[in-house]
This record gives structure tokens, C-alpha cells and sequence, in this order.
């Protein structure tokens, strides 16, 4: 069988550049973060390879974001008898080469920069932030809630104790309560 996986990394994104027009008999989409292996669809699609079947990934840091976890993924799917493909890369992966050193090396090398990137991404992005703070342009992220709506939580928040099961009402964290009625 032949398998897409596609993700991005949150549900405001869109997949559809992923994988145009690779035709698969099943595919598994994911809007969540790559940060760690634990992740539903990408579980499923391992539990449910077999020998011989092909697992279509646009590249490589749509399966992973860190070298680590991209190895320990393409372990699992070579592990199955199966094989991955990523797309941008032009690179595939399968059992047949498992022991082959230019494979891993390749595997490795573009699994590091890949980090790299992203970490440099990062690092940018955080300084952008800085510098937008010091010049008071940068008031973080919009909230979620209404004016109304924040005072009814401050209203809650001045007659209950337990402000751990207000934050959960209202499907946000304690810190960010707090925040709330303080702002």
C-alpha cells in the first residue's frame, strides 16, 4: 500500500502543498506540531505498515523537526518492512539499503540542517520580538477572549478558590489567568 503523510503544524495552516498530486491508497494529516514523536496520525500510519509498503512525505522536516526523531521515524518504517520517500529531497529510504552507510549519512546530514534551520528560524524570530518589544511596538498575541469576557473571568476569579478549575474552564493555563486579571 501507498501512504501520505502530511503535516503542518497547526489547524490555521494549510496542507494542500503537500504531496499535489502523489497519488497514495491512504493518507494520514496531522495539524500539530512536529516537536516530538508523539502525535496520533503519524502513530497510526506505523502501526499500520507492512512489508513492502510506501510511506510519501513531502520532506523530511514534515516528519520530524529534530535529527533525533526524524532517524528514530525512518528506523520505525524501515523496521516494518516498509520504505519512505521525501518528495522535495528526492530521497528514499527502505530496508533493502538499511545498513547502507551513504544512506544514513544522507539521512543525517540533511536531518541536521534541517535542525539548523529551524533553530536559526527560531533564534530570529525571538530577536524580532525583542527589538519590537524594546521599541513597544509588540504587545504578544491577540487574546481569545472579549472585553466581556474579561471581566466576567476577573468577576469568577474574585469568588472562587480554585483557580486551577477556572483556567481549565476557560481552556487556558493558570499563568495565563492570572495574567488576564491582572492586565
Amino acid at each position: 500500500m501507498i501512504f501520505n503523510y502530511i503535516r503542518v503544524s497547526s489547524v490555521e495552516q494549510n496542507h494542500e502543498r503537500q504531496l499535489r498530486n502523489i497519488q497514495s491508497d491512504r493518507e494520514y494529516i496531522e495539524k500539530v506540531s512536529g516537536k516530538d514523536k508523539n502525535r496520533p496520525q503519524l502513530k497510526a500510519l506505523i502501526q499500520n505498515l507492512r512489508p513492502n509498503d510506501l510511506v510519501n512525505v513531502h520532506e523530511l522536516s514534515r516528519l520530524a523537526r529534530n535529527t533525533l526523531d526524524l532517524l528514530s521515524i525512518v528506523d520505525e518504517i524501515i523496521d516494518a518492512g516498509a520504505s519512505v520517500h521525501f518528495h522535495k529531497e528526492n530521497l528514499r529510504f527502505d530496508g533493502a539499503k538499511k545498513d547502507d552507510a551513504f544512506q544514513k549519512l544522507m539521512l543525517v546530514m540533511l536531518g541536521a540542517i534541517s535542525t539548523f534551520e529551524r533553530d536559526l528560524m527560531l533564534e530570529r524570530q525571538r530577536e524580532g520580538i525583542a527589538i519590537a518589544k524594546a521599541k513597544g511596538k509588540y504587545k504578544g498575541r491577540r487574546s481569545k477572549f472579549t472585553v466581556d469576557e474579561v471581566s466576567r473571568i476577573r468577576e469568577e476569579f474574585e469568588e472562587t478558590q480554585n483557580k486551577t478549575e477556572l483556567a481549565a474552564k476557560y481552556g487556558i493555563t493558570r499563568g495565563y489567568l492570572y495574567q488576564l486579571v491582572k492586565s
